[in-house]
């Protein structure tokens, strides 16, 4: 059994794809794509409530768990788009369920999901995309930090957008990146010039994290 806890880029594209040739497509593929752009964990995705997104603003309020840094996300246009086409969906079944508790992601009975739900939801996705391994929620966390780290994104700045406290906790997406090492010999001067350039806005995390997806179509 494969002991890598973490979706590569490909794995991310492929589970994206297969979300919308199942069931629920509207609400699964914003779900997985949330999951993934956000670093969410299972519960934070689904208490996210309608209250925490600004549509107009483009901006997401992330609340953290386990004594994490809470923070405010930029949606990109893609995700929006995607996120605005669930809402459609979702506004329709609480039409049909009369009850609206405020969850961003709900059943088809309008209740909202369960941790189980979605563990169930990757895994038929998983399979129907002919993954090699089981993905579970956190895989699509671990596999946002190991994304930004192959690309070169500060530490620190990982650090603050998944809202670790602890830094140790960030640590791990970058010492296993050989990429860091290269370019190590360079002068010094070029070297820290690029040094600055990674240290950006939270924006451009979100911006990397769709240049991984180049094989898939997010509109």
């Amino acid at each position: 059994m494969s002991g890598r806890r973490f979706l590569t880029q490909h794995e991310i594209s492929a589970l994206l794809g297969a979300s919308l040739e199942g069931p629920n497509p509207e609400r699964n593929h914003c779900l997985i794509l949330m999951a993934y752009l956000h670093g969410f964990r299972a519960t934070e995705l689904l208490t996210l409530n309608v209250a925490d997104l600004d549509l107009k603003g483009r901006i997401v309020h992330v609340s953290r768990m386990k004594n994490g840094f809470s923070t405010i996300h930029p949606l990109l246009p893609s995700e929006l788009q995607t996120l605005k086409r669930w809402l459609r969906v979702r506004r329709s079944i609480l039409n049909n369920t009369g009850q609206d508790e405020g969850w961003v992601f709900v059943s088809r009975k309008g209740q909202t999901l369960s941790r189980q739900q979605f563990y169930k939801i990757l895994s038929v996705t998983g399979k129907r995309a002919a993954l090699s391994l089981k993905p579970h929620p956190h895989m699509l966390r671990h596999a946002c930090g190991y994304a930004l780290a192959d690309n070169g994104v500060d530490t620190r700045l990982i650090q603050d957008y998944l809202g670790h406290r602890n830094i140790r906790h960030t640590v791990r997406y970058t010492a296993s990146n050989p990429a860091r090492f290269e370019g190590i010999w360079k002068p010094v001067r070029r070297r820290r010039r690029q040094q600055l350039e990674s240290k950006c806005h939270p924006l451009f995390c979100c911006y990397l994290l769709y240049t991984f997806l180049p094989s898939f179509n997010i509109m």
